[in-house]
Parts: structure tokens; C-alpha cells; sequence
């Protein structure tokens, strides 16, 4: 995805003028939303997707919850289409030899986390791989939208700063599909806070609240290992859905943020960006900061300038907690019971599954 435009956060003329083509996108996806699964899987599978095009907190929440279920005893896998990534899959991503450009820098994040993942641009057959491995559960990064495979328990991710833009469908707002139609198919809204709490959220929850879905609130925080930023002038740069979210994390954090670069979503930068922004720096005791899906594409660079823009920036290293988590546990836990799934413990070599071929 590119840079969201402008109007998508209001109802403008450049959006009022797109409408006509946005009823005719609703009308394809929200038919495509209640299209029946093309496949199924004999395990449980949780997808986490959001509302609107553009970053809203997946990726974190599927690192989050996956962790959670593997509290429960669970060995979950995460599947994903591996966007930006060459390999069509499926393939179990290796932190250690693979690259963004091979397996898509949100996979590489994942598999940098410690967690297994899957990458495939065919979901069914991901999913496939995925029991092949000897999971017994998948967490499913996007795809909420996909009628590809089946979900069993599906969360839906929005930002409290950012909600649903102008609420219309895209091309004339950021909407995946129309909002009502995605409401009715999500069995749990996620509201994620980057710092001090918005409300742009508030009328999703008063919906979700009055179709009876469940509200989970969450906080991103650094890690333990991040880098201590309170009181430190920053250069930021970010390639992410909305790089915004950077410097809210960073001002939250006591940083003193002179600059944010910003970047389209997946962005491969260019020796002449590395080199710019290492200007910015040259000579002051300024930080440069990145994401950890940033860090992702510059750390396997081979050019040298994009080297050593990865060996001077620092990684805004978060996580995500949630306010109640027990509840979140709770919810998962009843769910996972009604569905049948039980877990079950395998070794590591199970774990590794079979090669493929891409």
C-alpha cells in the first residue's frame, strides 16, 4: 500500500468525486465477505484483521495473542501472505537465513520475534502446510476480509487515533469493505492506544457493544531491551501504514521528536534515502529511530549505504499489552472450548515441519 491519502480522514471533494466508484468496490467486497469459505482447516484458526486499509496494529496483536494461546498450551503458527515477500510459498520462515524480500518484512518481524510462521499466498494451502508442521492452531495475520479460508474466531484491530478515517469504503475512504457488513462478521473488536488515548474509535465500540461483540483495549509499550529515548532529541523514519504512529509512540515516551520522515507502507529504500537521513545526524547526538518492520528490509542490505543507515538507527522496540488481559484470556479460552480444540504439546522437530520448494 501506498501513503494514505489525505482525504481519506475527511469527506472532501477528492473523496465525494470517488464515491460512485467506492458503492461499486462495496458492493464487490461486501458480496465477497459472505461468499461461503473456498476451504476449511481441521484446526482453529483466529484471524486478526482490520477495519481499513493502512496500519491499524495487526501484526502486534497476532504476535500478542499468538503468545497467549501459547499459554494455554497451544503451538500455534501464524499464516500470512508474506506481502512485499518473493516466495509464493507456503515456506516456514527462517530468521536466520531468509530476507524481507524473500518472505515479506512482517513475516521476517514474526520469525525475529521467536514465534513460528508460515508465509503463502494461497491461504488454504498455507493452512495445510501449517498442520503438516504439526500446529495445532493458526493465528491468521490479515485475511479477515478473505473468503479464502475459514475463520473460526475473528478480531478486528482499530486505532483510537486513527478509527476508520471518513468512514467510507476505498477507493473514496480507507474501508476494506463496508463497515456493517465487517461489524456483523467480527467476533472482537481490539481498540489500540499508542500513547495518550483518542476517540475515534468510540462509536465502533458503542456498535461493537450493541451487536454484543466483546471490546478488548490495548496499549503498545516499549520492550524491556528498547532504547531509552526520555529526553532525547529524535529523527524518526518509518515506512508503515501510518508512520504517524512513530512519533506517537516516541512523544509518549518523554522523546523529543525534531523530525518525522515518512515513508509508503513497505517502502525498500534507496541509498540516496539512507544517505539523507544519515545527514540528518551527521555530526549531533540526534538518535534516528526506525520500526522493527523497517529494520526488517534495511538489516539484510547489501548496498553500503543502506548498511550503515541500519547500523546507526535504533529500533523503537514495542509490544502490545492489553488492559484486561484475563478478560482477553478468558474469552479465548470459552471459545476455543465450544469449538472442541484441544491442545497438544510436540516436540521441536515436529515443530519443523517439511521443506518446500518456492
Amino acid at each position: 500500500m501506498r501513503s494514505a491519502p489525505k482525504f481519506w480522514t475527511d469527506r472532501s471533494w477528492p473523496s465525494q468525486l470517488l464515491l460512485p466508484i467506492s458503492w461499486v468496490y462495496g458492493s464487490i467486497s461486501g458480496a465477497r465477505m459472505r461468499r461461503p469459505p473456498r476451504s476449511r482447516a481441521n484446526i482453529p484458526v483466529i484471524a486478526i484483521g482490520n477495519f481499513t486499509a493502512g496500519g491499524a496494529g495487526k501484526t502486534p496483536a497476532a504476535i500478542a495473542i499468538t503468545k497467549l494461546v501459547t499459554g494455554f498450551n497451544y503451538s500455534p503458527i501464524v499464516l500470512m501472505r508474506g506481502y512485499g515477500g518473493r516466495v509464493k510459498g507456503p515456506k516456514l520462515v527462517d530468521a536466520r537465513h531468509d530476507t524481507a524480500r524473500d518472505v515479506g518484512d512482517e513475516a521476517l518481524m514474526i520469525a525475529q520475534s521467536g514465534l513460528p510462521v508460515i508465509v503463502s499466498r494461497n491461504r488454504g494451502k498455507g493452512a495445510e502446510f501449517a498442520i503438516a508442521c504439526g500446529c495445532d492452531l493458526i493465528i491468521m495475520d490479515d485475511g479477515f476480509q478473505s473468503p479464502t479460508l475459514a475463520k473460526d474466531l475473528s478480531f478486528v484491530v482499530i486505532d483510537d487515533v486513527y478509527g476508520v478515517g471518513n468512514g467510507q469504503v476505498l477507493p473514496a475512504g480507507p474501508l476494506r469493505a463496508p463497515l456493517q457488513t465487517q461489524l456483523d462478521a467480527m467476533d472482537g473488536l481490539i481498540i489500540i492506544s499508542n500513547g495518550a488515548p483518542g476517540k475515534a474509535a468510540d462509536d465502533i465500540a458503542r456498535q461493537a457493544h450493541a451487536l454484543n461483540r466483546p471490546t478488548f483495549n490495548a496499549f503498545v509499550e516499549p520492550t524491556t531491551d528498547a532504547v531509552d529515548v526520555r529526553g532525547q532529541r529524535v529523527v524518526a523514519f518509518a515506512g508503515i501504514g501510518r508512520p504517524e504512529k512513530l512519533a506517537e509512540g516516541l512523544l509518549a515516551r518523554g522523546a523529543i521528536v525534531e523530525e518525522l520522515v515518512s515513508f509508503p507502507d513497505h517502502h525498500r529504500f534507496r541509498p540516496d534515502e539512507a544517505r539523507d537521513l544519515l545527514r540528518k545526524v551527521e555530526g549531533t547526538t540526534r538518535l534516528l529511530i526506525t520500526t522493527a518492520k523497517d529494520m526488517a528490509r534495511l538489516a539484510s542490505a547489501s548496498d553500503q549505504d543502506l548498511a550503515a543507515l541500519a547500523a546507526r538507527a535504533k529500533v523503537a522496540s514495542i509490544r502490545l499489552r492489553f488492559d484486561a488481559e484475563q478478560d482477553l484470556m478468558d474469552f479465548l479460552s470459552n471459545r476455543l472450548m465450544a469449538l472442541g480444540a484441544h491442545p497438544r504439546r510436540i516436540n521441536d522437530a515436529a515443530r519443523v515441519g517439511p521443506e518446500t520448494s518456492n
